[in-house]
């Protein structure tokens, strides 16, 4: 029976691995460690962890994602992001275990009104994209058998994300101000964890970069309509610039990525996100 060893396994993505895991308990032993139980900064911890485990597969759901606070805390986020990551896939590579990644649309300035490929320019604005971008390179460099995963606006029914602050936020204000000129594509984790579960199975691996998302492109404030619509809420939302909503770290205007790649090289095909937004309203509406 082959091991997947998912790293991370308190976040949104780990959370909703550990969900569909029963699913696939025939053919895979699971591994879910967390920053107690694995620390991906210490390099001999985990070395030691592969040396006893072996698994066949790592997928690694752990990040650094306080997009503003990064901005503070740049040693942090590089230790998580990028340094951790290339322990991972260094590891990987002296196991010949497959390494699946997940990284961020954050990568991409966002100016530009043509969708990123994955062979597209790469040029953060922010700490967060910054760290993220150099996991990537580290994880390419220390381990050919990569697959790197760059997702975004994620969320799901699990810890804190965009959908659950709408839902709490709506139920405590009758009024608020979204910001409608920042593009991007919602993605349920839930989807991905499916997507990453898919990649697995596939005989036929390819390696290196792919986008997965859920389609199309919306923006924040279309994207907190429609939370408002599907859990019947009576909130008036208004629509409000980058300028008018400042934060500490830049966000991409538009970094709406192409999906062709995995859906031709693996047959995957993502959902439209409004169809997955129902599916997870309801199931925090239950």
């Amino acid at each position: 029976m082959k091991k997947i060893l998912v790293v991370g396994s308190n976040g949104q993505l780990g959370n909703c691995i550990r969900k569909i895991a029963p699913d696939f308990e025939k053919n895979y032993e699971f591994i879910f460690t967390d920053s107690q139980s694995l620390d991906i900064i210490d390099e001999d911890q985990i070395n030691d962890f592969f040396y006893d485990q072996k698994p066949d597969f790592c997928i690694n759901a752990s990040a650094y994602t306080a997009v503003d606070l990064a901005e503070k805390e740049k040693e942090k986020a590089f230790a998580v992001n990028a340094d951790g990551v290339g322990n991972l896939a260094k590891a990987c590579a002296d196991y010949k275990t497959v390494f699946i990644h997940v990284s961020t649309d954050y990568v991409f300035d966002g100016e530009t009104n043509l969708d990123y490929s994955e062979d597209d320019f790469t040029r953060p604005i922010g700490v967060y994209g910054e760290s993220k971008l150099k996991g990537e390179e580290l994880a390419l460099e220390n381990n050919p058998k990569t697959i790197i995963l760059r997702t975004s606006w994620l969320y799901s029914e699990f810890n804190k994300n965009f959908v659950k602050t709408m839902l709490n936020l709506f139920s405590q204000k009758d009024e608020l101000g979204i910001v409608a000129d920042q593009f991007g594509q919602p993605t349920n984790a839930n989807d991905l964890a499916e997507a990453i579960m898919s990649i697995i199975e596939n005989p036929n691996k390819t390696f290196g970069v792919f986008h997965f998302s859920n389609y199309p492109e919306t923006t924040w404030f279309e994207f907190a309509k429609k939370i408002a619509e599907f859990s019947k809420s009576s909130v008036k939302l208004n629509a409000l610039t980058t300028e008018q909503y400042p934060t500490p770290a830049r966000r991409p205007k538009r970094s709406t990525m192409c999906l062709d790649k995995i859906e031709q090289i693996y047959k995957i095909e993502p959902k439209h996100w409004e169809n997955s937004l129902e599916d997870c309203v309801n199931i925090l509406s239950n």
